[in-house]
């Protein structure tokens, strides 16, 4: 039998007999209190075979004093999927027995994938399978075989953790029997309505908290806890989203008590230890409907070069670390923006009062002060804390105007700021080249605005014109950012980094093929750099097809995300980059905030675990995104629903395997041509050629084809836009577009 010493950490099982009595006393006063998990998972691997909870006991050498404790150990291992009970109630190893844990992809079919823990490819999930759970959830599956594709099919063996405890959805009547249909479409199974909730109507849009999961032999069942009201109510999109996506909207008690106690104004005291930078006129520069302001820009000539100041409001002043007001922000992680409504990471008083540097107020501000050379290389810099006032609250296309189209009125009304804004021009101009000299990536985009009627609904779609005053602005924001890393990096302080890697292999390889078939090379070799993008980008910006090879350039790419693993940012083509300046809206500037304050003071933060972090923040960030996209997608589908019928001109935006996505000219809107629908033939999907080919026709239909479809369904159900092809089933005239055969 195995004694718990010290040595069992790292011994392997039997290295240590039991020991005399009084070296037995001795070692208890030191060892831990019980086996550690990884020690028992040991023994079980060992052993070899699953064990009973009492020979586990008599092995492992547990007193009858630790027997409940142990046990608590052992169900926390199970919980964990770190060990599973048989069905004699022995104890063992999942890997033992050939079994996998992972969490369940859901698809709106009734099928799903087990995402392996391990990192092995998916296991499908047939649909009985998924009769036992719900997307989200943790698991741990046997594979069972094949299935008729030829994947890996799963079997549940047991649910580790339920992700979904409240589910929006809305009310249906199946022949009497009332129940709820997930909004999220991953969720397949209809949730039965128990008694004694809240009354909702069939058709209205409820909140079910589950009492009963799904299981092989039941269906999940809930109680209404909230009636959100009727489906095409003014905002129900963005109150279904909130609760699809588990988006906290509701500030805790704590932190509006905190809130409460806040000042309305900066006081004299907050002035202590902060350079008073009052007298400069630095000013904000946002869009028309912006009103969080978090930074402020000033700038004047220095020998060859400038001097700039970037003011960043100083959040981490009033919501200190571990605070109420805290702990709400980092579980928001952003502020997130949706049409017409905002869900701010901090309450009003803060976002839109005193962290916002509004005009004509005193507000404290941490300060990137920068020294930039004739050719817009960052000579030296410091941080500081401050005391500031916006001399103006500006717009880009009011600077715009005044700078670039010379306005008379615009120029008026800039007054004494335009000699100061004329020199921040010329620093933005010398920003440009280096950041052309650095290499780089410059992928033009075209953003969109919403314009609502009365009702909240969209009246119409218009593009969002991106002038030099955006511009102006993002290069002073990319400058003191970068300012930022480099100063946490050479003090060794650790941060999150925003970082950007290259192309996967994988990606590279078939980037370099779909260029090859345009007589197009990307340099670089196995690693290619921004630079290399860069000046692909440049040699086919005239191209026809400019905006083809650009859509699959970008799509090479790597999402960005936030890590303490400097690892550089690829598209910025910065060897470190961080977000400093928008603390008012994003967690991790705020946690770059007090990273810099503790340099500043001798000192040294830590949230936490910077890695799990920074996940955190990374998953929040996508969270918004998806339910932003989710809103807009609905949004588009009630204005496209009366208009169903008519036919519009496009091009391929994706192509898919069931088809191709088409992006209208002019209403930017996207929706579905599915394969079905391509004509009398079987179409082939090549992922490497973004292309869908007739077998026997040999009509392709590849990215950027120009198109015109019929609109023949908007769906707001599923806020799925469809159309078919309009005419000729083939692409508008050009070389790729034509019919092509053998």
């Amino acid at each position: 039998m195995t004694q718990r010493t010290k040595k069992d950490a790292t011994g392997g099982p039997g290295a240590v007999r039991r020991a005399d009595p009084f070296f037995e006393r001795e070692t208890r006063k030191y060892a831990m209190p019980l086996p550690s998990r990884e020690y028992i998972g040991q023994i079980l691997a060992h052993e070899g075979v699953p064990m009973q909870f009492e020979a586990l006991v008599r092995v492992l050498d547990i007193r009858d004093d630790e027997r409940e404790f142990f046990e608590r150990r052992l169900r926390a291992m199970l919980r964990d999927g770190q060990l599973l009970r048989n069905r004699r109630d022995a104890w063992l190893l999942p890997d033992k027995a050939d079994l996998v844990r992972g969490r369940v992809e859901g698809h709106p079919d009734g099928f799903g994938f087990l995402c392996r823990d391990d990192g092995g490819d998916d296991i499908f999930l047939g649909p009985k399978a998924m009769r036992e759970v719900f997307h989200g959830d943790r698991v741990i599956a046997r594979i069972a075989g094949m299935d008729r594709r030829g994947r890996p099919e799963g079997k549940i063996v047991e649910v580790l953790e339920r992700a979904n405890t409240r589910i929006v959805g809305r009310v249906l009547d199946e022949h009497g029997v009332r129940v709820v249909a997930p909004e999220d479409k991953r969720l397949a199974q209809d949730i039965l309505v128990a008694s004694g909730g809240k009354r909702a109507r069939p058709g209205q849009v409820v909140m079910v908290e589950l009492i009963g999961q799904p299981s092989g032999a039941a269906r999940p069942v809930g109680r209404i806890v909230e009636v959100l009201g009727d489906y095409a109510d003014p905002g129900m999109e963005i109150e279904i989203a909130l609760r699809k996506h588990e988006l906290p909207f509701v500030f805790s008690p704590e932190a509006r008590a905190q809130t409460r106690r806040l000042p309305d104004r900066v006081r004299k005291k907050d002035h202590a230890g902060r350079e008073d930078i009052t007298a400069l006129p630095l000013v904000t520069i946002d869009g028309d409907t912006a009103r969080d302001f978090d930074d402020a820009v000033y700038c004047e000539s220095q020998g060859r070069g400038w001097r700039l100041l970037v003011a960043i409001a100083d959040v981490s002043h009033y919501v200190e670390a571990g605070s109420a007001l805290d702990h709400d922000a980092r579980e928001r992680g952003n502020s997130v923006y949706f049409p017409r409504r905002v869900i701010p990471m901090l309450p009003e008083k803060l976002s839109n009062g005193l962290c916002s540097l509004n005009p004509r107020v005193e507000r404290l501000c941490m300060v990137a002060d920068m020294r930039i050379s004739a050719r817009g290389e960052i000579d030296a810099y410091r941080f500081y804390p401050a005391v500031m006032f916006s001399h103006a609250r500006l717009t880009y296309e009011q600077v715009a105007a005044a700078l670039y189209d010379q306005d008379e009125e615009a120029l008026a009304a800039l007054g004494g700021l335009l000699p100061r804004l004329r020199e921040l021009d010329r620093l933005f101009r010398a920003l440009l080249e280096a950041r052309a000299r650095r290499g780089a990536i410059d992928f033009e985009t075209t953003e969109t605005r919403m314009a609502f009627d009365d009702q909240g609904k969209i009246a119409r779609i218009v593009p969002e014109t991106r002038n030099d005053a955006h511009r102006l602005i993002e290069e002073c924001m990319l400058a003191a950012n970068v300012c930022a890393s480099d100063f946490l990096q050479n003090n060794g302080h650790p941060a999150l980094y925003r970082i950007h890697e290259g192309p996967t292999p994988e990606r590279l390889e078939k980037l370099r093929g779909f260029l090859a078939e345009f007589g197009l090379t990307l340099g670089g070799g196995d690693e290619p750099t921004a630079r290399d993008y860069a000046e692909l980008l440049e040699k086919t910006r005239t191209r026809p097809d400019a905006q083809l090879l650009q859509t699959v350039m970008l799509r090479s790419l790597r999402q960005a995300v936030y890590s303490p693993d400097n690892v550089g940012h690829f598209g910025l083509a910065y060897d470190a980059y961080t977000h400093f300046t928008s603390p008012i809206r994003r967690y991790p500037d705020l946690l770059v905030h007090r990273a810099i304050k503790a340099v500043l003071t001798g000192g040294h933060y830590t949230p936490g675990d910077w890695r799990a972090v920074g996940m955190a923040c990374s998953a929040t960030e996508r969270r918004a995104d998806e339910a932003t996209r989710d809103v807009t997608a609905w949004l588009k589908c009630y204005y496209m629903r009366d208009r169903v019928g008519e036919t519009f001109s496009g091009s391929v935006s994706a192509v898919v395997p069931f088809g191709l996505f088409i992006a209208l000219d002019d209403i930017f809107i996207e929706g579905l041509v599915h394969i079905s629908d391509l004509g009398s033939d079987y179409f082939h999907f090549d992922e490497s050629r973004h292309e869908l080919m007739g077998e026997r026709t040999h009509v392709r239909y590849r990215l950027s084809d120009r198109v015109r479809v019929q609109l023949i369904r908007a769906d707001l159900e599923t806020s799925k836009i469809d159309f078919r092809l309009s005419g000729d089933e083939a692409p508008e005239q050009g070389e790729r577009g034509r019919k092509r055969r053998g």
